[in-house]
């Protein structure tokens, strides 16, 4: 950890808007799995800018692609057509449900753009009693307004209220508490298939399937958030994949563009077709330099030898998490390079020894460890993480 002050802490300290509580070093470059602070100090990075830094740091093929794409058009505004803009758009698409894309600069727009385009869609249809959103205890899909409302955590909405009206908060992967909740005034159901900021918390299969169903019979949409566990975080591209459940509405953002700020909202036509001119809009949202970058990304990360490396990194690390000798852990749950540790103790003296040891490591709640490292994580990367967290272990407990 940083031994000297660096100017940079006072400068934040003095003009930044204290919404953060950062530890004292500064990262300045990165390289593969390892970040660097400004005295050298190297850290193995489990948490990937919480889930977003997909390809690490210093990838050759990303910064190939950001440097050719920097040649090009960086920003026209969505009045104009781009190429980039239209290729990925087709790619998404290709690669999932979607029939349609909207793009946007972050996973709290998208989510906002999810309940836009839900309310435009039940307007039509002259259903307009339909004004409730279903989603669940534990959930997490933003901290803007309507974001924020379905994100059912009293510490995060308590000073914001009176927050949006119609928000049916529902015990997660209870299907008949789910069942009982979803009637005709429910516009949308929304769900994370795999929590994240709740404790990493899967969806079941049996759960995701029950709401598809339920959304089918009673005429409300089902909304999937894979902001951070989507696009190869749990092995499979989407993480609903192994339900068989596809949603009419899909939020995505953080790795989509390796680094760089996008978000898009997936949409199926009986959805998109509702939307027209003046509904909806952004003005930095799918520029084409932004696009560019995160078609390679979104390339990369749907091969198939990419998300096998997902698969078996991410099976390696639960094996070696169970194995460690500590009775301050009580699970070890997730998929792929989505997992969670829960412990009996707050974490964040776990967090703190992190710096010490060399690890980047990131809460999910108070009593989670959440590790989401960048996508190309080895298991030769899960051995020191292991050797390292043991030491941590013996040293908290």
């Amino acid at each position: 950890m940083t031994t000297t002050k660096h100017p940079a802490i006072q400068m934040e300290n003095d003009h930044i808007v204290q919404a953060y509580k950062r530890p004292p070093f500064v990262l300045t470059h990165g390289q593969g799995m390892t970040l660097y602070d400004a005295d050298g100090k190297a850290y193995q990075d489990w948490v990937a800018g919480i889930a977003v830094n997909a390809l690490g740091y210093g990838d050759p093929g990303l910064i190939e692609t950001i440097q050719q794409a920097a040649t090009g058009l960086i920003h026209t505004s969505n009045l104009y057509y781009t190429q980039p803009q239209a290729e990925l758009a087709a790619r998404l698409c290709e690669l999932s449900f979607a029939d349609r894309v909207f793009f946007c600069n972050s996973g709290a727009e998208a989510v906002e753009g999810a309940i836009k385009f839900t309310r435009r869609y039940h307007y039509d249809r002259e259903d307009m009693a339909r004004t409730e959103i279903v989603c669940f205890t534990n959930a997490f899909h933003g901290r803007t307004f309507g974001a924020l409302s379905l994100t059912p955590k009293e510490k995060y909405q308590k000073p914001f209220k009176p927050l949006m009206p119609g928000v049916v908060v529902v015990e997660h992967n209870n299907i008949q508490a789910a069942d009982a909740a979803i009637t005709e005034k429910t516009a949308a159901v929304i769900i994370e298939p795999v929590q994240g900021e709740g404790g990493i918390r899967p969806a079941s299969n049996e759960f995701l399937q029950a709401l598809r169903r339920f959304c089918d019979e009673r005429g409300a949409l089902l909304i999937f958030d894979q902001i951070q566990c989507g696009m190869g975080r749990t092995g499979t591209l989407w993480s609903s994949e192994p339900s068989g459940v596809t949603p009419d509405l899909q939020t995505l953002a953080k790795p989509l563009a390796g680094g760089l700020p996008i978000g898009a909202i997936l949409a199926t036509e009986k959805v998109a077709s509702h939307i027209h001119p003046g509904d909806h809009g952004t003005t930095f949202g799918g520029g084409p330099f932004i696009t560019t970058v995160a078609k390679y990304v979104l390339n990369r990360i749907a091969e198939p030898a990419f998300l096998e490396n997902v698969r078996e990194t991410g099976a390696y690390l639960k094996e070696r998490l169970e194995e460690l000798n500590s009775p301050l852990i009580r699970e070890v749950r997730g998929r792929g390079l989505m997992v969670g540790m829960e412990m009996t103790i707050d974490v964040t003296p776990v967090v703190e020894k992190g710096y010490e040891h060399g690890l980047l490591l990131v809460n999910a709640g108070t009593d989670t460890i959440r590790f989401v490292p960048p996508l190309i994580a080895q298991k030769s990367d899960v051995d020191v993480l292991i050797e390292r967290l043991d030491a941590i272990l013996a040293k908290v407990s």
